[in-house]
């Protein structure tokens, strides 16, 4: 360019030598499956060479379309939110999508307020993570019909696709595992009963584990699991194995058992839940149910997609979930 203005997307057609429409179609995320890979190739390195940068704003105006999508996450700290994250945006990003990610720390008001702020900037639709059973903002959702799709948790609302892990097999299989190391006196330290995570969960282990011992936990945390764990030890001292909510929930068990003298797993073994990053590293290494939340992500974003596009009946996916097994688990 030597005229001093900015390079447009003529500019960018007369040296591809494509009509206008074409190099348009090749920039486009969206559109760029419309040509062929050779047209949209050499219509990306003319624009590279040129500098030329797609008016977003402008196609936005004409097609009414943001290509953004709302993610609501209750805790970004929590360390099995990232890879769903990820996930979300790989696949969004496959399809010329934007994801504008909101952390609603768990606080009802705080999601409101930050869905309300992502609907007045006109996102096409949300991946929410926050759903609690009887969720009231997912019911003026369903009302409004906007686009939602919830992801590792899910709603009472038939109207709302969700995708999970089969949490219900993941403890099965966590039960198993601990019968078959000879443990009879198993306890669980289930997750807030609000969530679909923590009701499937609590509901799984009274089928594969009758008569067991269950505390509830205030929450998904460390600080959590630690406060619960030392409350079923105080009614249950003779518990040998626990199965733990989630990850975090089962650190705090690890924390609790320690403090009370006894050592895992040669006292009692320790399974967590999510299969988090640095479970390994714990000590000892964490025995845990992989749920593929990078998966989830992907799968989660791409239900949206198909909606978006297609106006397609709600529907549910489950993701299978296998036992790791690590170090805080052993034969009675």
């Amino acid at each position: 360019m030597t005229s001093g203005r900015p390079p447009t997307l003529d500019d960018v057609a007369r040296a591809a030598g494509v009509h206008k429409a074409t190099a348009s179609r090749a920039l486009n995320p969206a559109t760029r499956h419309q040509v062929s890979d050779r047209t949209a190739h050499r219509v990306s390195l003319e624009a590279t060479r040129l500098g030329y940068v797609p008016n977003t704003l402008a196609r936005d105006l004409r097609t009414s379309r943001t290509a953004a999508v709302g993610v609501l996450i209750p805790d970004l700290t929590n360390p099995l939110f990232p890879p769903i994250v990820r996930g979300i945006q790989d696949r969004l990003e496959q399809h010329g999508y934007t994801a504008l990610l909101v952390n609603t720390d768990a606080d009802e008001a705080r999601e409101r307020a930050q869905f309300h702020a992502l609907r007045s900037r006109r996102v096409e639709g949300f991946v929410v993570a926050t759903a609690r059973r009887r969720d009231p903002l997912l019911e003026f959702a369903v009302r409004e019909r906007i686009t939602v799709v919830t992801v590792n948790r899910s709603t009472e609302l038939p109207a709302v696709p969700a995708v999970l892990g089969d949490d219900a097999d993941g403890v099965a299989q966590a039960v198993a595992h601990l019968r078959a190391l000879g443990h009879a006196r198993l306890a669980h330290l289930a997750g807030p009963q609000a969530l679909s995570t923590g009701y499937v969960r609590l509901r799984a282990f009274h089928a594969a584990a009758p008569g067991a011992a269950v505390v509830e936990c205030a929450g998904y945390t460390e600080a959590a699991g630690y406060d619960a764990a030392r409350l079923l030890f105080e009614r249950h001292p003779d518990t040998t194995a626990v199965l733990a909510g989630n990850d975090l929930i089962a650190l705090g068990t690890l924390r609790a058992v320690e403090d009370l003298g006894r050592r895992c797993p040669a006292d009692v073994s320790v399974v967590g839940f999510n299969d988090m990053p640095f479970a390994d590293r714990f000590r000892p290494p964490l025995t845990t149910v992989h749920v593929p939340h990078h998966r989830m992500g992907v799968q989660a974003a791409q239900l949206l997609l198909d909606h978006l596009r297609a106006a397609t009946p709600p529907r549910s996916i489950l993701l299978p979930t296998r036992l790791v097994v690590r170090g805080s688990t052993a034969h009675r």
